[in-house]
Formats: structure tokens, C-alpha cells, sequence
């Protein structure tokens, strides 16, 4: 008995993977020139540092200008105005081909990343929530957690060459030699890089989405007197748990795309990291350089990205 019980429930917890994994395959492909330009808009600095000189040029003569405050009048070339600029200067200066740049790693990370968060998350769920008892409406909030953890430290590696390949124009070729002078200096933990981040970015999230989602949820079901939760309720429960999730998490997931793009930047100019890269030093900085809006940046494709998820289920 126990033994076709056992069977019974791993064939539910296959189907349950493939009916997550399959549509997920199709869907990179839509959503990875988001993904581009998002990474895009978190990876450009400002240059215009209070006091740092630069020459501009207005087409008669060229002048040595210093920036005063941080906030220059001057844009440096290349650098993105916002989301449909940069959508318009990749696609100008490197082909329409450069917006799916990192879709094989992306392909590769979906079936991991689901499989084992999905899994995780359903199996922690369910035995949670008899342990805890009383405090079973707490269940989502820990399942989530937990299972973010897990999938966001294997996939971390795939996660930081997907990055790479999107924050910037570059062959596989150099990013092969980018990743192996990394190793080479500091180590495999070199392929981690951003999980700190990344987890203060994920952990969180799931952790709030899965909470608002079965309250918001459960909430709608009670307000439109229905046992069963339609197509709507679904929809609206999991985008609005979501949109607040990732605009609160946003800025960990800037600092995670400026640590995982400075992978051998600095052993290209021969000189070591004295700067701290600590999560929250990294987030001091990006406030000093670019103001508040710098850890928001790529906030409104969250939100497309999102609304794009619930769509696609």
C-alpha cells in the first residue's frame, strides 16, 4: 500500500515539474529582451562624479569641464536615457539579435531553477503546514524562503555568464577567458559572485510573494463567495503579490548585476578589489553616484516581466 502511495505521489510530482518547466521554455524566449535591458539599465554607471574633470566637445572647440555636484548636464555617449532608449541604441548599435544575447544559459537555468524551487516549495508547503499548526497560514512564507534558497545557489553560476552575456556585447569565447582569469586569481567561489545579493534579493521575495499571494488569494475567494479560485482571482492574487515583491527586493537585484559584471573587470586592469563589495557598501555607492533612482533602475520592467509571468500560466 505504502508503496503504490510512494509511486502514486512521485508520478503527481513529475507532472507537476513538466507542467511547470513546459511553459517556462517558450516564455524565456519572450521575456529575455526585458531581461537585456534591464541588466542593461542596472549595469551603466554615471560618470559625472562630483569633482571629476572631463572634455566635451561641442562641435567648434573642445572645452575641460568639471562636474560640480554629481548631476552633470552632459550624457556621456552610450549611456541609456531610459527603457525605450536603450531598447533603440541596442538594437541601432549592435543588430535586434543582441536582445536575446544570454538566452542559451537562460534556457539552461529554467529547468533547474523550476524543478527545484517548485519542488522544494511544494513538498516544504504541505509538510509545514501540518507541523505548525495554528500557525499554518505562516507555511507559504517559510516553504518559499527555504526553497529560493536552494535554487538560487545552484543556478547562481549559470545566473552570473547569463549576466555577463547580457550586460554587455561579447563573444563566448571572452567571456570563457573572463571566467577562467576569475578562477585562475580567486577561486571557484569567483562563479558565486552576486549570491549574496541574490539571496537577499530572492529569499525575500519568495517569502512575500507566496505569504500575499494565498492571503491575497484566499481573501478573493471569500469576497466573491467561491470556494474555488478562478482565472482572475489567480491572476490578480499572484501579479499584485509579485509587483509588491520585486519593487521592495529591486535594489539587492541592481547591487547583484553590478557585482556579477565587475567578474573580471578587475583582473583586466591588474589591480585589486580595495574597495568594499559588500551588499550594502555597493548599494552606498550606487545612491552616491546615481541618487535613489540608481537601485531602482529597470523598476517598470519588473513589472511588465511579472505581469508577462501570470499571463503566460
Amino acid at each position: 500500500m505504502e508503496t503504490n502511495l510512494s509511486q502514486e505521489h512521485l508520478l503527481v510530482g513529475n507532472f507537476i515539474t513538466f507542467t511547470e518547466v513546459h511553459p517556462k521554455l517558450p516564455f524565456c524566449f519572450s521575456v529575455t529582451p526585458l531581461d537585456v535591458v534591464k541588466i542593461r539599465l542596472q549595469a551603466q554607471k554615471n560618470h559625472m562624479v562630483k569633482g571629476k574633470y572631463f572634455v566635451y566637445c561641442n562641435g567648434l572647440m573642445d572645452h575641460i569641464c568639471v562636474c560640480e555636484n554629481g548631476k552633470g548636464w552632459y550624457k556621456a555617449a552610450g549611456q541609456f536615457k531610459g527603457t525605450l532608449d536603450a531598447f533603440y541604441k541596442i538594437v541601432s548599435c549592435e543588430g535586434i539579435t543582441a536582445l536575446w544575447s544570454g538566452l542559451p544559459p537562460t534556457l539552461v537555468m529554467a529547468v533547474p531553477a523550476t524543478v527545484i524551487y517548485f519542488t522544494c516549495y511544494d513538498q516544504l508547503y504541505a509538510e509545514l503546514r501540518v507541523r505548525m499548526g495554528e500557525r499554518a497560514q505562516e507555511a507559504p512564507l517559510l516553504a518559499g524562503a527555504i526553497a529560493r534558497v536552494g535554487s538560487a545557489t545552484v543556478i547562481s553560476p549559470l545566473e552570473l555568464i547569463r549576466t555577463k552575456l547580457q550586460s554587455q556585447k561579447q563573444s563566448y569565447r571572452e567571456l570563457t577567458n573572463c571566467i577562467r582569469s576569475a578562477v585562475q586569481t580567486e577561486g571557484w567561489w569567483s562563479l558565486w559572485r552576486g549570491l549574496g545579493p541574490t539571496l537577499l534579493r530572492d529569499v525575500p521575495f519568495s517569502a512575500m510573494y507566496w505569504y500575499n499571494y494565498e492571503w491575497a488569494k484566499t481573501w478573493l475567494c471569500q469576497w466573491c463567495n467561491t470556494t474555488e479560485p478562478t482565472f482572475t482571482i489567480t491572476f490578480i492574487s499572484g501579479a499584485g503579490s509579485g509587483s509588491i515583491a520585486a519593487i521592495v527586493t529591486l535594489p539587492f537585484d541592481v547591487v547583484k548585476t553590478r557585482r556579477q559584471v565587475e567578474l573580471g573587470a578587475l583582473q583586466a586592469k591588474n589591480s585589486s578589489d580595495q574597495v568594499s563589495s559588500s551588499t550594502f557598501s555597493v548599494m552606498r555607492r550606487i545612491v552616491a553616484q546615481d541618487g535613489f533612482r540608481g537601485v531602482f533602475a529597470g523598476v517598470y520592467l519588473c513589472d511588465i516581466h511579472l505581469s508577462s509571468v501570470y499571463l503566460s500560466k
